[in-house]
């Protein structure tokens, strides 16, 4: 049972206690990892097509509904083993593939990594390698560590020193012996972006010189630090020669939300490995681009502990890149370049869905984008002779090098700062103490800090995501709290009803005590953000991304102070939402993607559903059995109603045009899925197999054979419209009479709505996101407004201003449609939304409105 917080011994303190209690000599047993099993960066003229939203959608996708009561979070592999270093793993060698991408450049095919690794894991005793997971197409994930032997009690010891710089950082502070005897951790992230090949390359031979080397530098290095090297983070990409996974995901936009193998592999190396320092490789701008970054500066980070290590670090593989010789006039490769130093915009660190840019919530107290220079990729792939392309491969492995080197060298010199600094980021979260602001004083040794640089937070006291009465959808809460746990945020749960910031909670409701070590990560996920529209005239990518907003669940921020006098206990997971009335008909909302998932297994197995006036779904007494076995899957509620719903609910075909990310929602809500493009419908698409059409992209109704637009139009298929392709479709095409109004297209963030109750949004949350926003005016006869922009300024947090001609900014959108829909010719059912609901994967409590429309006939 859990025990006030205002008592003498507090949670913490037992906490505390377990540290300090002395280390059993025995092996340790497997612990329980967080979920995951499996993302770079580039130069803005190297963004992804289509807004931005993801890969192409050309991509395969991968992937339907989980089964899992929390499918998003897989369970993952953790790296806490019994025994010492080194562990040695014989490698499951693939068999050749002479169509890896890699081969052209010279460089290490996916299949001969295993190989080399097997190789190398017999050069001494110093090289251990563990498979972290598989990819999205079931490739294998390789983690090298690096460092000198140890026994498995010194391995116990270096866990229980790791945990106690977290767990107990005020302690560790103070802790002569763990400063001295504690392998400072260095995590080398290789080939994220899979057509961004050559820090795997520079990786192994890193690992092979650390293998042989036998001077004193090394020797040092080795002893007092482990070294982490995930060879290639995006196999199915490398092999590809693609940008993304095989699920068409761009991994390094993936770590706010980990919709990806890949990415949760990470994220648990992250978790488990306490990473101090940490670097992340990418390609190609020229000169060699090296972090930290231009403003803004996320306001989570304690950014005065980080800005000082990652400013060093960059000066220090600066000068080794330079040091190189490479030039402009010999080799066409220009001088490195520094963006906090060398420019001022355009290239910053404020979202947290970059893989450097994660880091500092675990405990990096310097992470970087390393850019090489030689662009390989693309055009250039296909357009260059081989020669060529392997002089470029070759000076970008060089410089890739450089910089790991430079950073192990960095660490091995600054150990006791870099290891203090992790140690003050954690005790400042425990302590629930005041950032501090960066300026001369703070960060001495770093030019050029001025007030643009200064971003910071008043953290809340704490969050309460309620249960009962209090919250909109048990699902979407216990998806919440058991995605905090996995990013290995302290969650409790209240074993009695209790009271916070004057209101009321009843047992069972999840508490976020905002006081712990990790509240960065905590607070980036829950927070609303902020309007950062008037502090730069440019972002890199997205500006808001609030999953206490979006994801649908009720979180309340709790801002009074002092203690938190709440029993509660510790959370591993959400408690399970699966529940089924006794008797009677059953009622099931649609207010989230498991929802839909669930009636979409229902309707597969043919179970007669009705739908309701408010969009909910009403399921036979009969079916009580199947609903049973769904809610246990999907932890889904089943209501006793008595409601007869005012029409039959089918299965739903979708023939898609959008993009992976987009795919990959529609699939999660358990919808077939068809992907189609304008060559594929003037082709002679079959119409037989799609109930319904969505559009966000790749399909132009001008571009189609009147064939083509005849056998759609003959179809009866519904339509969904999402974005300003959608609406061109939809309006093109005579389905639906609006015109679609674009917003400044660089805009994007969460806003606030308004929905007009009805079938596709009533229930619905008042918050949304937007990229590239659009509204719709000029509405014809018959055309219904489903959901509105809130009026005023509807931007919650991002980055949304008027474009150069004044126009398109917020302002404008306010009280304008969002979502509209109509009976079109022969009274086919046609939706246009505004919004982006399905961005990414990533705005989960949105979901339902795309569910709702395409079921809703």
């Amino acid at each position: 049972m859990g025990i006030p917080r205002s008592a003498l011994v507090t949670t913490a303190a037992l906490a505390v206690a377990v540290l300090l209690a002395p280390v059993p000599a025995v092996a340790l047993p497997d612990e329980p990892g967080g979920p995951a099993t499996a993302p770079g960066r580039e130069l803005r003229g190297d963004r992804d097509p289509v807004r931005d939203k993801g890969a192409t959608d050309s991509a395969p996708a991968r992937g339907g509904p989980g089964t899992a009561r929390n499918a998003l979070e897989a369970p993952a592999p953790s790296f806490h083993r019994p025994g010492g270093y080194p562990r040695r793993t014989a490698l499951k060698e693939p068999a050749a593939n002479p169509a890896d991408k890699s081969i052209k450049l010279g460089l290490v095919p996916y299949h001969s990594i295993a190989p080399k690794l097997n190789e190398l894991q017999e050069i001494g005793d110093r090289v251990s390698v563990e498979v972290a997971g598989t990819s999205a197409s079931g490739n294998d994930l390789y983690l090298v560590t690096v460092t000198a032997p140890e026994s498995a009690r010194e391995t116990r010891e270096q866990e229980r020193m790791r945990e106690r710089i977290e767990n107990a950082p005020a302690l560790a502070a103070r802790d002569a012996h763990l400063k001295k005897a504690y392998k400072t951790p260095v995590f080398i992230n290789n080939n994220i972006h899979g057509n961004e090949w050559e820090g795997t390359d520079a990786a192994l031979k890193l690992i092979e010189e650390l293998a042989k080397a036998k001077d004193a530098k090394t020797l040092s290095l080795l002893a007092k630090n482990r070294i982490y090297l995930n060879v290639t983070a995006n196999p199915d990409g490398r092999i590809a020669g693609t940008r993304a996974n095989a699920n068409g995901f761009d991994l390094n936009r993936d770590f706010i939300t980990a919709t990806q193998p890949e990415t949760r592999a990470i994220r648990q190396i992250a978790i488990d490995k306490q990473p101090a320092v940490m670097l992340d490789l990418h390609g190609y701008v020229n000169g060699t681009l090296i972090e930290p970054t231009t403003p803004p500066h996320g306001e989570n980070y304690e950014y005065d502990l980080f800005l000082k290590n990652a400013y060093a670090n960059a000066l220090g593989m600066e000068k080794a890149v330079n040091a190189l010789g490479y030039t402009a006039e010999k080799d066409g490769v220009l001088p490195a370049e520094i963006p906090f130093r060398d420019s001022a915009e355009g290239w910053d660190d404020w979202p947290p869905i970059f893989t450097p840019q994660y880091m500092p919530f675990q405990g990096a107290v310097a992470s970087h984008t390393i850019e090489f220079p030689m662009r390989v990729n693309g055009s250039s792939y296909e357009s260059l002779p081989v020669p060529e392309l392997r002089r470029r491969s070759s000076i970008n492995t060089a410089i890739a090098g450089a910089a790991m080197r430079a950073t192990l060298d960095f660490t091995r010199t600054n150990r006791t700062q870099v290891l203090a600094d992790q140690i003050e980021t954690f005790r400042r979260g425990a302590a629930g103490e005041a950032q501090r602001p960066v300026s001369p004083e703070t960060v001495p040794g770093v030019p050029g800090i001025g007030p643009e640089d200064v971003y910071t937070t008043t953290f809340p006291r704490a969050y309460v995501i309620p249960t009962g009465t209090g919250q909109r959808s048990s699902v979407a809460a216990a998806r919440l709290v058991d995605h905090l746990v996995a990013n290995d945020v302290r969650v409790e749960r209240a074993v009695l009803p209790f009271k916070l910031g004057g209101k009321a909670y009843p047992a069972g409701s999840y508490l976020v005590d905002m006081e712990q070590p990790k509240r960065g990560i905590a607070n980036v996920m829950l927070a609303e953000g902020r309007d950062i529209s008037g502090d730069v005239s440019t972002m890199y990518d997205i500006s808001g991304w609030s999953l206490g907003l979006l994801w649908g669940a009720t979180v309340e921020k709790v801002t009074a102070g002092g203690d938190l006098r709440v029993i509660s206990r510790p959370v591993p997971a959400a408690a399970a939402t699966g529940y089924v009335a006794p008797r009677g008909d059953l009622k099931l909302r649609m207010d989230d993607p498991k929802e839909l998932a669930a009636l979409n297994s229902l309707l597969a197995q043919g179970v007669p559903v009705r739908r309701t006036d408010d969009g909910a779904a009403v399921v036979p007494a009969s079916a009580h059995k199947a609903a049973k076995v769904v809610a246990e899957r999907y932890g889904v509620v089943f209501a006793a109603t008595k409601e007869r719903g005012v029409a039959p609910l089918e299965r739903v075909r979708v023939a898609a045009a959008v993009t992976s990310g987009e795919q990959f929602a529609l699939r999660e809500m358990g919808f077939e899925v068809v992907p189609v493009s304008t060559a594929a419908l003037n082709a002679g698409f079959d119409w037989s197999g799609a109930d319904v059409l969505v559009v966000s992209t790749g399909l132009s109704h001008a571009g189609l054979t009147q064939a083509a637009r005849d056998a759609f139009a003959a179809s009866g298929a519904g339509f969904v419209g999402i974005g300003q392709a959608g609406a061109a479709f939809g309006k093109a095409a005579g389905l639906i009479s609006a015109t679609a109004v674009q917003g400044n297209e660089d805009a994007n963030g969460v806003v606030r709505v308004a929905g007009a109750g009805g079938p596709l949004t009533a229930g619905a949350p008042g918050h949304t996101f937007v990229y590239s926003p659009v509204w719709f005016t000029e509405l014809g006869p018959g055309v219904r407004v489903d959901q509105s922009y809130a009026t005023g300024n509807p931007l919650v947090s991002g980055h949304w201003r008027a474009t150069a001609a004044g126009t398109g900014g917020p302002t404008d959108a306010a009280g304008q449609p969002s979502i509209v829909s109509a009976k079109g010719p022969g009274g086919v059912p046609a939706v246009l939304i505004g919004t982006e609901p399905l961005f990414r994967d990533h705005p989960k409590g949105s979901f339902a409105q795309v569910g709702r429309a395409l079921v809703t006939r």
